[in-house]
């Protein structure tokens, strides 16, 4: 590695430092912590165990539900226990089951591939957009074209046999994807949407929350969310029907009745707990100071990182509200090696001074459970996975949040 790259990285370090300030390894920076300063968390969790209602029922279950739809615009939100358990529902709620398969980007957290397999179905990966890195429309209609017939009724995938049964589009990092365009592909094909917004609470495109262009999306509230009930997650849809059979079926399917224990299909146990949802309830209060907080913190970025060649921030897309979920660094050498080798060094370098960058993940198709999957050209993802890190990006590491 020359003199000019090392001194990149540790400029760049440098230049997160004056943004986040000076970690150690007894204390160090993290890439995105809870906080539950200037919420009514000990008074909400209070009321349920004073009350008793600690478990799958409650008032602070339903009123999360609310406070959902009153912030994204849904009609209608079911939470849930995760965010994985959210994707397989809304999954086999718009008919993905065992044998077929469900198209989806390879830039994402293992659980969207996970919610597929979880169903018995088999994920296919279709290439990402080099921008704000969620699936390509074009690479998505592209990949359609070349593989999929009408049969039956069904749309095919005429060299594996199998139904395709529906496509799963990411919002990474909290940056909305393509998602109109994506829709359009979906719609000219008759294959349902569903949208993975677990990074995205409070990401808009075109007027419309992320979630919400497709029959049903996904939200999480895990630890390291912009909102977070310890675990967690919530189907967003505008289809009554869908909310209906969501709640029903994450109940056990159990049929109302005062007493009586009867279910009318195979349902599963996934409601969030009335402690959880008191949590997120105190959260969503707060949400418009984080957000205001995020969005301060990442013009500090822009302005640390402004001058400095072979880097850049990935941006927020044009027409686009983010969260800024995970502010993300590319390294952008021409060379995929060396930008692989600067990321690398920052790595190692920020670790060891207590400033706990991260990684994109691996790839999915890298993964051994689903490195056999079926996949389109993935060009772009292969590109750009080696080159991305993510930057600490809690709201609570801008120096005003305390004041």
């Amino acid at each position: 590695m020359t003199s000019a790259q090392n001194s990149l990285e540790e400029t760049v370090l440098q230049a997160i430092q004056g943004v986040v300030g000076f970690g150690c390894k007894e204390k160090p920076i993290s890439l995105h912590e809870p906080d539950f300063n200037g919420t009514k968390a000990w008074e909400y969790i209070r009321d349920c165990l004073d009350s008793g209602w600690v478990s799958t029922a409650g008032r602070w279950v339903n009123r999360f539900e609310q406070e959902l739809c009153t912030v994204t615009g849904a009609e209608h939100a079911v939470v849930v226990s995760n965010g994985t358990v959210a994707l397989r529902l809304a999954l086999h709620l718009v008919g993905v089951g065992p044998g077929d398969e469900v198209l989806l980007p390879p830039l994402s957290f293992v659980a969207t591939a996970n919610a597929v397999a979880h169903l018995g179905a088999v994920p296919h990966f279709v290439d990402i957009e080099p921008n704000a890195l969620g699936m390509c429309p074009a690479a998505l209609d592209a990949r359609l074209d070349a593989i999929a017939i009408r049969h039956e009724g069904h749309v095919v995938n005429k060299e594996s046999g199998r139904r395709i049964a529906a496509v799963l589009p990411v919002h990474v990092f909290g940056h909305p994807a393509e998602v109109s365009q994506l829709r359009a592909v979906c719609d000219a094909w008759g294959v349902p949407m569903v949208e993975d917004a677990a990074e995205a609470l409070a990401s808009w495109r075109e007027g419309t929350h992320c979630g919400l262009f497709g029959a049903v999306g996904t939200l999480s509230f895990n630890g390291n969310k912009l909102i977070t009930t310890g675990g967690g997650g919530a189907l967003l849809t505008n289809n009554s029907g869908i909310a209906k059979r969501a709640r029903h079926l994450s109940t056990t399917a159990k049929l109302p009745h005062p007493w009586a224990f009867d279910h009318d299909a195979v349902g599963w146990n996934d409601r969030l707990p009335n402690l959880n949802a008191a949590l997120g309830v105190a959260q969503l209060e707060d949400l418009e100071r984080r957000l205001e907080a995020k969005g301060q913190l990442v013009q500090q970025y822009k302005r640390a990182f402004a001058s400095i060649e072979g880097i850049e921030l990935v941006a927020e897309p044009e027409g686009c509200q983010s969260n800024h979920w995970l502010m993300s660094l590319r390294f952008t050498a021409e060379n995929q090696s060396v930008a692989e080798a600067q990321r690398l060094k920052l790595l190692q370098d920020a670790h060891e001074a207590g400033v706990l960058v991260r990684p994109v993940w691996t790839a999915l198709n890298k993964l051994p459970m689903y490195v056999d999957s079926p996949a389109g050209s993935l060009t772009v993802a292969t590109d750009q996975a080696p080159r991305l890190i993510n930057l600490p990006s809690s709201p609570q590491l801008l120096k005003e949040w305390h004041s």
